[in-house]
């Protein structure tokens, strides 16, 4: 044998035995929960109902228009699509026949019922941290939901992707499993908005960058939703949507109805509200927002843009300053102030001006909607203006909102437009 190749095939021995011996292995299974298992079955199904819903479940198991659970929603990621299953209680094509145990196992071990390896689309490295009574609460809650015989979709993702070997080494570099550990030097109601959080919260999945092969830190440093084409923005650093100078009742009530007196939600935030947030009860946001008042604050503020003074560049800004005056200015005034909460400000627009530019070009294609909530029941909405404004004219008016007022960000072009123009509503 060359020399060379025994090497290699030696070095290459070595690291498949690293990453074997660095491979989870499962958690020993606790005993059923014992506060669970205290409560009426009615009590306990209503408490599933309630997790249920912080964990927005139903947004993923369930396809536009489909029955609630039955699954079939295609997950797009970089590695091909990944179909949500059928989790009602059908004996044959949902979860009927699963145990609390088997259920447990899922969530906190990312395993299914028969072993098999579950890719990290459901996002069981942020499970992991749910309790064996909460998820016991679950359990029960979903063999409540009217069974539907469907049967779970194929996946299709790609070669190596679709192999349960990449799954195995993917978990021996990425995924530990532990149950949430409170913080004894933080108070009860911080540990309670952490499990929140980092568990069925799973608010990381959004606002963290996912490296290649699809792992997110906890850092909620911001990262684009590749399959919603929208950009999740960083919530430690003032650059995007730090939290470091929010108040944290503005924050409380951002969370709970949509809109706050210093923002206000819009593109797959706005349904997190819609159909998670706002059914939570008051202590569990006020907790929430404590916690993630308390991420570690970057600052993060880029330099001053320094602007083209090229001909070219600023008749295309000028093209967009009258298309905002054509289609903006009545609700967003000369000076860009607008009347918030209906109508945001544009200067000074964090949400604006970050270098990622997905949020205001969805916004201007696909329109702009606050979630209807009880505390926010009528929500003033942006109309969309894709069948209206070529590629060239939505990048005009986003870059000429960009360079006016205090506002100082890059412009943007139509292949940027052309770009989100092509990604799917849903």
């Amino acid at each position: 044998m060359n020399r060379r190749l025994a090497i290699a095939l030696a070095v290459f021995g070595l690291i498949l035995s690293g990453i074997w011996l660095a491979a989870p292995g499962d958690d020993p299974l606790p005993p059923p929960g014992k506060a669970s298992a205290a409560l009426p079955a009615a009590d306990k199904i209503a408490r599933g109902a309630y997790l249920a819903r912080a964990g927005d479940c139903q947004a993923c198991h369930t396809t536009r228009g489909g029955q609630p659970y039955a699954g079939g929603r295609a997950l797009q990621t970089p590695f091909g699509n990944v179909m949500s299953p059928n989790i009602t209680s059908d004996k044959e094509t949902g979860i009927g026949a699963w145990s609390a145990d088997d259920f447990w196992r899922a969530l906190h071990n990312g395993k299914s019922r028969n072993g098999r390896l579950l890719y990290p689309a459901f996002p069981y490295t942020n499970y992991t941290s749910v309790s064996r009574d909460d998820a016991d609460a679950l359990f029960a809650y979903f063999q409540s939901v009217p069974a539907v015989k469907q049967a779970s979709l194929p996946h299709e993702v790609r070669f190596p992707y679709n192999l349960q070997a990449s799954l195995w080494v993917w978990r021996a570099l990425y995924f530990r499993p532990a149950v949430y550990r409170e913080d004894t030097g933080q108070s009860a109601q911080w540990n309670r908005g952490a499990y929140l959080v980092q568990g069925l919260g799973h608010c990381n999945a959004c606002h963290s960058t996912r490296n290649a092969l699809g792992a997110s830190s906890d850092r909620m440093s911001g990262g684009l939703i590749t399959m919603l084409g929208w950009y999740a923005p960083s919530l430690t650093s003032d650059g995007e949507a730090g939290l470091g100078d929010w108040d944290t009742a503005h924050l409380a009530q951002l969370l709970k109805t949509g809109v706050s007196p210093r923002a206000t939600v819009f593109g797959p935030m706005a349904e997190v509200v819609r159909e998670s947030l706002q059914h939570l009860s008051d202590d569990d946001v006020q907790a929430m927002a404590m916690y993630l008042k308390t991420l570690p604050h970057t600052g993060g503020k880029a330099a001053p843009y320094e602007r083209s003074k090229d001909p070219d560049v600023q008749a295309f800004i000028n093209m967009g300053s009258e298309i905002y005056v054509k289609h903006c200015v009545q609700c967003h005034g000369f000076a860009g102030k607008g009347l918030p909460p209906a109508y945001p400000p544009l200067d000074g627009n964090r949400a604006l001006l970050m270098d990622e530019a997905a949020n205001p070009i969805r916004i201007v294609l696909n329109g702009g909607f606050a979630p209807a909530t009880g505390g926010n029941p009528r929500p003033y909405g942006m109309p969309p203006f894709a069948h209206t404004l070529s590629d060239t004219e939505v990048a005009a008016v986003v870059s000429y909102i960009r360079a006016s007022w205090s506002n100082n960000a890059p412009p943007v072009n139509g292949s940027d437009v052309d770009r989100y123009r092509r990604v799917p509503l849903d």
